[in-house]
């Protein structure tokens, strides 16, 4: 990783796993936010099914497509330079058979240049886990609050509090290595059990809502950003208010078009 301008690999998160750098990861979903988020140095973009949610309105993820996810995976990769590119596989698109994961999984690589795909579950999607990577397609994993299940699970809830769920929690994660991840998210966690299961892992953790001991750490951008400011939980910090400051645009905007200062002379051609 001496080269800041070569593009990372999986290996390069499992060096920085073993050397302690923290991997920063965000959320992206089209070329203009990708293309920033590249420039400024992060080192993992997540073309999350989150898109269902942020960008098309829809309560949960679920209603995400292949086709929806495979556009939105090519206009960021098409933008990025450096960061590993990470393709959410949709609900329903991979849990069926290990066939239809290879199947749509290199869909999304084949159709998008996409460097790799995530998908939830742990011990009972570690054979599918392990068709995918022998298959030549890198897979990060996903445990705790795992959004395609949030009917079963009871809403967004913390997952892993009680001694056996965080057993569980453990052992989904252990799986999800033991089927050659190279790398697991761990969404809605105990910070003291997030810590444990990094500890354990030789794979890196990429932690929202997990704590601080996590290998690194993923935020969906709108959120981060203040655009969705709804939207309130306690691991999320918003880095900007664009809300403000584009319903402030947009008002300046109105006024001189409805005031007719706007276009002037300076935007007008003779």
């Amino acid at each position: 990783m001496s080269d800041p301008t070569r593009p990372l690999t999986t290996r390069d998160f499992l060096a920085m796993k073993r050397a302690g750098t923290k991997i920063v990861s965000l959320t992206a979903y089209d070329a203009l936010m990708a293309r920033m988020l590249d420039s400024s140095g992060v080192d993992l973009i997540l073309v999350g099914d989150s898109v269902n949610q942020v960008v098309a309105g829809r309560s949960t993820t679920l209603s995400a497509t292949l086709d929806q996810m495979i556009y939105h995976a090519k206009a960021v990769q098409g933008a990025v330079r450096r960061a590993l590119v990470v393709v959410d596989l949709p609900f329903l698109s991979y849990q069926v058979t290990p066939e239809d994961a290879i199947r749509n999984a290199g869909r999304v690589l084949q159709e998008t240049d996409a460097a790799a795909v995530k998908l939830e579950g742990g011990t009972t999607m570690g054979p599918t886990i392990r068709a995918l990577v022998d298959r030549g397609i890198p897979v990060m994993g996903h445990v705790g609050l795992t959004p395609q299940s949030v009917h079963a699970l009871g809403g967004y809830r913390v997952q892993g509090r009680e001694e056996a769920a965080a057993d569980r929690l453990l052992a989904d994660a252990r799986a999800v290595e033991e089927a050659g991840a190279f790398g697991i998210v761990l969404e809605l966690v105990p910070a003291a059990l997030a810590a444990r299961v990094t500890k354990e892992l030789s794979i890196p953790t990429i932690g929202i809502g997990a704590g601080a001991e996590c290998d690194g750490q993923v935020l969906v951008l709108p959120d981060m950003l203040g655009m969705n400011p709804g939207f309130t939980v306690k691991f999320l910090k918003r880095y900007a208010d664009l809300d403000g400051i584009i319903r402030a645009a947009v008002s300046s905007y109105s006024e001189d078009v409805r005031a007719g200062t706007y276009p002037g002379q300076e935007h007008s051609f003779e």
